[in-house]
């Protein structure tokens, strides 16, 4: 079947007039059309991205894992006005916030929930001993309530069947959130940022499964264009059918030429991974994906990206770009809401000098201090966060 389309019209009276558009008819062959689908995304709920991202996606599960595990792993420090607790309640909160979780798992699964659904819920228990214990809620089982002026006044906590209701006001629960430009009462997630990246990402990977299991399908269409005109017979199309499903699917079969006759001829309708230039808009999705977590590609072995002129340069500035500013968030948030609670003027805060990935940087600091003929010993200590004295 064959259109004839006019390349041209012109106004009515201009001497020639278009030819309208004609349907022929007769032994002209056949030919499938195929038309672009507009782009389908994954929603951007904390399950979606939970299950796109960090459950199917390397990219992202390694960037998250990055990101929550350093974070979790820094140590606190615990101030209450200029003096340091070595010992105190907070800090043994923090270290064993609940029976099931140590203070580095508890920490490590609520950056992973910051990340994720861009929300993180905390509830305070008191034990039948008289002790308290922190509990992690699930972002995606929590609904923020708020009254009558809009403002959150509490939480609902549902699983199954049961719901319970945790008010804010008594300090019984604590929601951290990231910074939302359309929402008042939910943090926006950074994975959800990337998502078009994520999709892409993950499109890519299952295209190049099929393509693996099916390589030697033929994409296009089989053009019948006989000269002497007439149509395939039933029985011709059928074992023209059931050849290329039998001779040509298949990855044992990848590579192996098609065979025309009869005044078949193929035409190929889809792109090839050159003309995609797909390993480069894979590596760009997966740079995206880094970029909206924080994560600088190298440390996740992306090639392509030379910002950092090492790998440890790439570490600092993931610490200190990345990791030390949401743990400081997070401590602040922290100290203002067991404040009341624990009493005093309380301040957490975290301990850079006990960080792994900023040693290189604290040695540069102590080799130009050691250098520093004009500073006294107690003005050295005190510029590393020492006291005067040999106090700490």
């Amino acid at each position: 079947m064959a259109w004839n389309w006019p390349w041209t019209k012109r106004p009515q009276g201009a001497g020639v007039r278009a030819p309208e558009e004609t349907k022929a008819t007769g032994a002209g062959g056949f030919v499938a059309l195929h038309r672009e689908a507009e782009a389908r995304w994954s929603q951007r709920d904390y399950a979606a991205l939970g299950r796109e991202g960090f459950m199917r996606n390397p990219v992202a599960h390694r960037a998250v894992r990055l990101v929550a595990e350093a974070a979790g792993a820094v140590p606190w420090l615990l101030y209450e006005g200029a003096r340091e607790h070595d010992r105190h309640p907070v800090l043994d909160l923090m270290a064993r916030p609940n029976q099931r979780q140590a203070g580095s798992s508890f920490m490590e699964a609520l950056y992973g929930h910051l990340l994720l659904a861009g929300n993180a819920y905390i509830q305070m228990l008191e034990t039948g001993t008289g002790t308290r214990e922190l509990h992690l809620l699930r972002p995606d089982r929590v609904t923020v309530v708020a009254d009558g002026g809009g403002w959150p006044v509490a939480l609902d906590y549902r699983e199954g069947k049961a719901r319970e209701r945790v008010a804010l006001e008594t300090g019984a629960a604590l929601q951290l959130g990231l910074f939302h430009p359309l929402d008042d009462h939910y943090g926006f997630a950074p994975l959800g940022a990337a998502l078009m990246a994520l999709d892409t990402h993950n499109q890519a990977a299952r295209w190049n499964k099929a393509l693996l299991d099916n390589s030697a399908r033929p994409s296009g269409a089989l053009v019948y264009a006989p000269k002497e005109g007439g149509n395939l017979s039933e029985d011709q199309f059928d074992r023209l059918k059931a050849e290329l499903e039998q001779g040509y699917a298949g990855a044992a079969r990848a590579g192996r030429p098609l065979l025309l006759e009869g005044g078949l001829d193929w035409k190929a309708m889809s792109l090839s991974p050159r003309d995609m230039d797909f390993m480069a808009a894979k590596n760009g999705a997966a740079r995206d994906i880094a970029l909206a977590l924080g994560v600088p590609p190298m440390l996740l072995g992306i090639p392509g990206d030379n910002t950092y002129a090492n790998y440890q340069e790439a570490n600092r500035a993931f610490y200190r770009l990345t990791v030390l500013p949401m743990v400081g968030r997070v401590a602040k948030e922290l100290s203002a809401w067991l404040k009341p609670v624990f009493g005093g003027e309380l301040r957490l805060w975290y301990d850079a000098d006990a960080m792994e990935g900023l040693s290189a940087e604290r040695e540069a600091l102590w080799k130009r201090l050691a250098a520093a003929d004009f500073l006294t010993d107690d003005e050295k200590r005190e510029a590393v966060g020492y006291a005067p004295g040999g106090e700490r």
